[in-house]
C-alpha cells in the first residue's frame, strides 16, 4: 500500500466520513480536524463524527462542524485517525464498516491494520505527525488552521515534547509550523496546561487514593462513576490523572482505573524500562510501550487484582 492507493481512493469518493477512537485524545482531536481541513481545501465535503469529546478541546478551530451522526448510511470512503482497532471505534464503527473504501492512519505498534489500505508508522510519536507527511505528498498545503490542529495533536501525545518518542524531526516540523503563524504556546496552554474545575477535583480525589506498591516500583489509584458525578465531569475530565503518579520518583508504572458502563478502563504509564503495551494486550488492550490501556470486566477489586498481577510479572 502507497499513499498513491489511499490518494487515489479520496479522487474517487463524493462521500467522505472521518472516524477516531471513542473517548478521544489530543492527537485524535487534532488529526481528525487536520484530515478534515485538508479534504475541504482539496475539494471535498467531508463528514467528521465525533460522538463525545472533552471541552479542552472547543479551541480547535472546526470543532463546532463535528457531527454526532450522520444520516449518510455507506460512505464512499472512511478514514479512521489514530485507531488501533476496529473496535476502538465503539458505537460509530459501522460507518466504517458499511463504507466502500476503508483507510486506517495510524502510529500505534498494536495496529491491527483493520482497513482496506492502511498507513501505520509506530515511529512517529503522534498520528497528526504523520499527517504532515502526508498532506506534503498529496500537495495538499497545510494552513494555519490544518497547522494548529496538527500542533494539538503533537503536544498532547508528546506531553509537551517531553516523551522519548519525540524526534528530530518532531521540532522542526514545529518550527516549520511555528514560521506559518501556527501560535504554538497558546495551544500548549489551552490543550496541555488548561484544566477543568472537574478534571481538578477529580485529579485531587485519585491523588489522595495514590497507593504505592512493589517498593514503590507501581503507584496505583482509580475513580469511580460516583466520583465523577459527586464533581459534575463530563467527557474527558479525567484526562492527566494517570500521569500523576508516573511522575512520583522512583516510580516505573503508573495505573489508573476508571469505572465505566462496560467494565474498569485501564490506563498505564511508565518511564524506563516497561512495555506496558504487553500488560494491556493481555486484556485486548494495546497502545505503545511508554503508554496504553484496556477494559478490564468486574469490581474494582477484580480489575485491580487482575491489571496489577500482570504489571507486576512484567515489572520483574
Amino acid at each position: 500500500m502507497t499513499l498513491d492507493d489511499i490518494l487515489e481512493q479520496i479522487n474517487n469518493a463524493n462521500t467522505i466520513v472521518i472516524l477516531t477512537h471513542e473517548n478521544p485524545d489530543g492527537d485524535a482531536m487534532g488529526s481528525s480536524l487536520a484530515m478534515y481541513h485538508a479534504l475541504k481545501k482539496y475539494g471535498k465535503k467531508p463528514d467528521i463524527i465525533i460522538p463525545e469529546h472533552s471541552k479542552i478541546f472547543d479551541c480547535l478551530p472546526g470543532i463546532e462542524e463535528i457531527k454526532k451522526e450522520s444520516d449518510i448510511e455507506h460512505y464512499d470512503l472512511a478514514i479512521a485517525l489514530d485507531c488501533a482497532t476496529i473496535k476502538m471505534l465503539n458505537g460509530f464503527s459501522n460507518y466504517f464498516e458499511n463504507a466502500k473504501s476503508k483507510v486506517c492512519i495510524d502510529h500505534h505498534g498494536t495496529n491491527t491494520m483493520f482497513g482496506d489500505y492502511n498507513y501505520v508508522n509506530p515511529d512517529s510519536p503522534a498520528c497528526s505527525q504523520i499527517l504532515l507527511v502526508m498532506l506534503e505528498y498529496f500537495g495538499i498545503e497545510v494552513t494555519k488552521k490544518i497547522g494548529t490542529c496538527i500542533v494539538a495533536g503533537i503536544i498532547t501525545d508528546t506531553g509537551g515534547f517531553a516523551y522519548q518518542s519525540v524526534t528530530a524531526e518532531t521540532f522542526e516540523f514545529a518550527a516549520w509550523l511555528l514560521n506559518k503563524g501556527v501560535n504554538i504556546s497558546n495551544i500548549y496552554r489551552k490543550v496541555l496546561q488548561t484544566k477543568t474545575r472537574p478534571n481538578f477535583e477529580l485529579h485531587r480525589i485519585a491523588n489522595n487514593r495514590i497507593e504505592f506498591l512493589e517498593n514503590g516500583k507501581i503507584a496505583y489509584t482509580y475513580i469511580t462513576k460516583e466520583d465523577e458525578e459527586k464533581v459534575g465531569a463530563q467527557n474527558g475530565d479525567y484526562e492527566g490523572i494517570v500521569e500523576n503518579g508516573r511522575d512520583v520518583e522512583g516510580v516505573e508504572v503508573s495505573v489508573f482505573l476508571r469505572e465505566t458502563a462496560k467494565g474498569w478502563k485501564v490506563s498505564l504509564r511508565s518511564n524506563d524500562y516497561m512495555n506496558v503495551s504487553d500488560a494491556c494486550v493481555a486484556f485486548g488492550g494495546g497502545g505503545h510501550p511508554k503508554a496504553a490501556g484496556c477494559t478490564i470486566p468486574g469490581t474494582l477489586e477484580q480489575a485491580k487484582e487482575n491489571i496489577l498481577k500482570e504489571v507486576t510479572r512484567l515489572l520483574k
